[in-house]
């Protein structure tokens, strides 16, 4: 793998960890009645793996570009 993929493969990972730690954790009721969830786990994940496919998509893509526009030449 090249390592231009590197960061976005990062952002994904961590996007997916955030979202199995939030399945894993869970939710629980305190003694007062209050939820206590760890809900920021949701969109930070969702926001880096959404984060980490955009960046491999579009270096694959500017990647792509720039061989095919090497081998036309």
């Amino acid at each position: 793998m090249k390592l231009k993929y590197l960061p976005a493969l990062m952002l994904l990972i961590v996007g997916i960890g955030c979202l199995i730690a939030h399945s894993i954790i869970g939710a629980k009721v305190g003694s007062d009645g209050i939820l206590i969830e760890p809900f920021y786990l949701l969109p930070v994940g969702y926001l880096l793996a959404a984060l980490g496919i955009i960046i491999g998509l579009t270096v694959g893509i500017v990647s792509f570009s720039r061989k095919t526009k090497k081998t036309f030449k």
